[in-house]
């Protein structure tokens, strides 16, 4: 077999930076104790380490206070967290045929209980929704505007800034699916005027599985009631969920040994500064497009800009099956890549790959090279001609 080339990062990133490795390992066998449950060395050492991750991830977003840091179990779990505790009964949604299905099914469940009602805005036909088109959708009882910043199919830049301006103007609370972009591009909460902001710590920004982030702007929390309900080593003389963050949110036992290789891998980040890391990924991008768009019969969705997307580029080859297409790389040439349709059924319908099976998905991080986008780009071509 071919050496693997792992272009599979917009599922989960591999490998990880190598003070992950070694702050999950060093949890695992010297300290192995609770976060907040006990007031001996060990277990104070732990707490401390899960607040540094707290204030690491804070300072990468920008977020006014740490404590507004609330740690999930993943991302799926984080946008729950806000969809859920957000809504009350007779309130609308409004959010985008872009959406992951972690967006779309919390909803659809809500609207089919009565509890919510829910508008879909469309995009165009480079998978970009139009901020003015969310601003048109709200109602006197839109509660909740729910937008990823950058599509799982396409890659495709959504025009957070303009939403989370619209949505301040409104007093309608903005949540922001960062899947997609954390770690990668550059967030900055109050820029962006987020009130929730959602991010899986096992993708962009290069943590375990079984980690996730939900920022809520101070304020915001009053809003928002908890999603679960339990013990959080505070306040233990009160059956009350605590009011204070960020224990309203945090029940029962962290993944301690996730978020403290979260911690590492945030830091990492920080050191080696997002902005070089977004122009080499950028760079990949733009090779990779211009190789993919030279290939008769193959169809790259998306915005045609390099600086337009994340490191994620979907494509279709006319009459060629996409789970076809990503065997072949695999078991031929050790390319491993996600086929199908990415757990974004909106987004493929708009489209129009629905009915067909989806895309060819190729995504990439800090770890990939030109070397790599070279091959697999080969890869494909190779497959294409024979097909032909």
């Amino acid at each position: 077999m071919p050496e693997r080339i792992y272009l599979d990062q917009a599922a989960t990133s591999w490998p990880k930076p190598e003070c992950v490795y070694q702050a999950v390992d060093h949890y695992q066998r010297t300290l192995g104790v609770a976060a907040g449950r006990g007031g001996y060395a060990d277990a104070l050492e732990v707490a401390r380490r899960v607040e540094r991750t707290r204030a690491a991830v804070a300072r990468l977003i920008g977020a006014e206070n740490p404590r507004h840091v609330i740690f999930a179990f993943n991302g799926t779990d984080a946008l729950n967290m806000a969809i859920q505790g957000a809504l009350g009964a007779g309130g609308h949604v409004v959010t985008t045929v872009v959406e992951h299905n972690s967006v779309l099914r919390p909803l659809r469940a809500l609207e089919q209980t009565g509890r919510v009602a829910v508008t879909r805005v469309r995009c165009d036909e480079q998978g970009v929704v139009a901020a003015e088109d969310i601003r048109q959708a709200i109602r006197r009882e839109t509660r909740l505007i729910a937008l990823t910043h950058a599509s799982n199919v396409t890659g495709a830049l959504q025009p957070a800034a303009e939403v989370g301006r619209i949505a301040r103007q409104a007093d309608v609370l903005f949540l922001l699916d960062a899947a997609q972009t954390a770690g990668e591009v550059h967030i900055d909460v109050q820029r962006l005027q987020v009130d929730l902001l959602a991010m899986p710590g096992h993708k962009g920004l290069l943590g375990p599985l079984g980690t996730g982030v939900l920022y809520v702007r101070p304020g915001v929390e009053h809003r928002v009631a908890s999603f679960r309900q339990g013990g959080t080593g505070t306040v233990s003389e009160d059956d009350r969920q605590p009011a204070t963050l960020p224990d309203k949110f945090e029940s029962g036992n962290l993944n301690v040994p996730g978020i403290l290789g979260l911690g590492a891998a945030v830091e990492w980040l920080a050191a080696r500064g997002i902005e070089p890391l977004r122009a080499e990924t950028i760079a990949l991008t733009a090779r990779l497009l211009s190789r993919l768009r030279e290939m008769p019969g193959v169809t790259v969705p998306g915005p045609r800009g390099a600086d337009e997307r994340v490191g994620l580029v979907s494509f279709t080859v006319a009459d060629v099956d996409a789970q076809e297409m990503a065997a072949i790389l695999d078991t031929s040439f050790g390319i491993q890549v996600r086929a199908g349709l990415h757990c974004a059924p909106l987004m493929h319908g708009a489209l129009g790959t629905l009915s067909s099976g989806g895309t060819v998905r190729l995504s990439y991080g800090p770890f990939n090279t030109a070397v790599e986008i070279d091959r697999a780009a080969a890869a494909i071509d190779a497959i294409v001609e024979q097909m032909r």
